[in-house]
């Protein structure tokens, strides 16, 4: 093989090596196929391909991770004004994911998932509809630090528990499955919920799905018994824990990064903004409890999706 013929050998090895050079793309390409993946993916492949950076940081591909009604969205917040003052939509996607915003007169919270841009909703426990929830001597309703909402519910003491929430298919993302989580915590002295079974459930336009069985409060079981020791026909009084068994399938509490409980209450699958979603939870057995904080229910994308 003479030189030029081995000069372009090694030519045609090196491209077929390296493959095709993206970088030559118009812009406007690059943008279009960073859209077509996830803000997560795009943040990792700006850290090793810098040639990127103008269409990482170009309006027209964060626009495409904004819901498409996100200026009706901020007019109905207080903090709309604020929200004007960003210089980029990479900047507004991100403040958005990170501080949710509060809406509808501070009875919702609305933010977005950052590995998708998909809509994420809590309804603030005013927002919701509550069994003798206007009846001071069943619950009463305050402030607390821990909540960005102005009120939270404290369950005072009643025997029929209910709560529901009511959220329209056009204010979340279409194509989606969601879950839908109480979030609470317990006072102190609260008592009734203890290994004590609620029911929940999620209706859309009437059709229920499964109803979920959980604990709001699980704990172990301290049971007496007696032991005979083998060597000296000695009987000894002890206690024996039972936990929570992995076989019984029914969920328990996780606490959240932000302090309170949250219990997932069903999921559901988003097809038409028509759709009216309904969430309900209920403990109606005949003994009293007490010293439940309801903060809110908590809608969003379910994470294994």
């Amino acid at each position: 093989m003479d030189g030029e013929s081995k000069k372009v050998a090694e030519s045609s090895s090196s491209q077929s090596d390296t493959g095709p050079d993206f970088s030559t793309l118009p812009e406007a390409c690059i943008v279009y196929i960073l859209g077509l993946t996830c803000p997560p993916d795009i943040c990792r492949m700006r850290a090793v391909a810098r040639w990127l950076m103008p269409a990482v940081e170009s309006d027209a591909l964060w626009i495409r991770f904004l819901p498409d009604d996100y200026q009706q969205i901020f007019a109905r917040s207080a903090e709309s004004s604020s929200l004007r003052d960003f210089a980029s939509k990479k900047d507004l996607f991100f403040r958005l994911c990170d501080s949710p915003l509060l809406i509808d007169e501070g009875k919702k919270m609305f933010w977005l998932e950052k590995r998708r841009g998909k809509k994420c909703y809590m309804l603030a426990a005013r927002e919701l509809t509550i069994i003798w929830g206007d009846t001071p001597r069943y619950w009463e309703w305050f402030s607390v630090p821990e909540s960005r909402f102005s009120e939270i519910a404290y369950l005072n003491d009643v025997c029929w528990l209910q709560i529901n929430g009511m959220i329209d298919g056009h204010l979340i993302s279409l194509e989606t499955n969601y879950a839908a989580y109480l979030v609470f915590k317990f006072s102190e002295n609260s008592y009734g919920f203890d290994n004590v079974e609620v029911k929940s459930s999620i209706k859309i336009e009437g059709d229920q799905t499964a109803i979920r069985k959980s604990y709001l409060k699980r704990r172990a079981i301290r049971k007496i018994y007696l032991k005979r020791m083998a060597m000296n026909g000695r009987v000894l009084l002890g206690t024996r824990e039972l936990h929570y068994s992995s076989q019984e399938r029914i969920p328990c509490p996780t606490t959240r990064i932000d302090g309170w409980l949250e219990i997932e209450l069903g999921e559901f699958f988003t097809t038409k903004e028509e759709d009216h979603i309904e969430v309900e939870v209920k403990q109606l057995g005949s003994h009293w409890k007490s010293g439940l904080i309801v903060e809110g229910i908590e809608i969003r994308p379910k994470d294994n999706v």
